[in-house]
């Protein structure tokens, strides 16, 4: 995919790129400070729609700037009558390692926990059921926050070298966007309790079994995979499909529009003040243990010195494999 440099107009700016057309919304915050930067891309293959995460050199961590701009690129997406379908992924490799550490940082050196209460969900609009269907493309890492995005969409992509988890384990920090409703009902409830107590890395195998992705593919193809299930879906009469699919919604036991706005609820409220020390000591951790190499070339997955026990674990999950 190429990219592209936009002059800014008002409102939203159309660029015809033969069957494609990159949107890039001009919104702008109140005040007279600079225009944030663009790290949510959104193009159209034909009736597709296409966001891309475009923080590369950070993974494609979420930071509150990105969460806005992820909530509005969908909100326009679903708002799009001639597109019935699309197609979320990460630019430069990877889906996207979850919250912003320098973000989570500040917030939790704050004693804030507002980046959790903000009302759509605090890495995009995960706390309400979306309106079409939307694939995810999923490359590289997709740890964290990123599983929550992944979740928030109908279907899952997989490049077979991609490593899914809920890393936040390690620093304390809560899921806060719908993980522990989505994902039980994704994977059930005991496969659902694993990941999420463990911590652990989801290779694509593993999670192709227990329903956690739909498919896997090789490395480097996520996103044009997605696109082509993308089509393969809108290619039907779409009045009967969403049909079928706001009642499977309604129905589904975990995603009963009730239940799950209850439950997301829960999630969020029964967040305490004990977490953010936890957060809080959890970074500091992190940032003293961790060893970080360049941040170029980001895309690849770099190995990165671990505990001997934490190998073990590795090596034992990859022989269930």
């Amino acid at each position: 995919m190429g990219r592209f440099v936009c002059t800014f107009l008002k409102g939203v700016n159309k660029l015809n790129l033969g069957s494609r057309h990159l949107y890039v919304s001009t919104k702008r915050h109140a005040g007279s400070g600079p225009t944030p930067a663009r790290t949510v891309l959104v193009e159209k293959d034909s009736h597709i729609t296409l966001i891309g995460l475009n923080r590369e050199q950070q993974r494609n961590c979420i930071d509150a700037n990105t969460a806005e701009q992820l909530t509005e690129a969908i909100s326009q997406f679903e708002a799009d009558d001639s597109s019935p379908v699309g197609v979320l992924y990460g630019i430069g490799g990877s889906l996207s390692a979850g919250y912003d550490l320098a973000e989570l940082e500040a917030e939790a050196q704050r004693g804030s926990l507002n980046f959790l209460l903000r009302h759509e969900g605090s890495v995009g609009p995960t706390r309400r059921h979306l309106r079409k269907p939307l694939v995810c493309g999923i490359s590289g890492f997709c740890v964290a926050g990123g599983v929550e995005l992944a979740l928030l969409c109908d279907l899952r992509v997989m490049e077979e070298s991609a490593v899914l988890g809920f890393f936040n384990r390690r620093l304390g920090v809560p899921l806060s966007d719908g993980g522990s409703v989505r994902l039980s009902a994704a994977v059930g409830y005991s496969n659902a309790l694993d990941i999420i107590e463990t911590g652990r890395r989801v290779y694509a195998r593993e999670a192709m079994r227990m329903g956690l992705v739909n498919r896997v593919v090789a490395t480097g193809t996520a996103l044009g995979q997605a696109v082509n299930l993308a089509f393969s879906i809108a290619k039907f009469p779409i009045a009967s499909l969403m049909h079928d699919r706001n009642a499977l919604l309604e129905n589904a036991n975990a995603y009963n529009r009730p239940g799950f706005h209850a439950a997301s609820y829960n999630e969020i409220m029964n967040v305490t003040s004990e977490m953010i020390t936890d957060m809080q000591d959890g970074v500091k951790r992190f940032k003293m243990s961790e060893v970080k190499g360049p941040k170029t070339d980001s895309w690849h997955i770099k190995e990165k010195t671990i505990p001997d026990w934490e190998k073990a674990e590795i090596e034992i999950e990859k022989q269930k494999r």
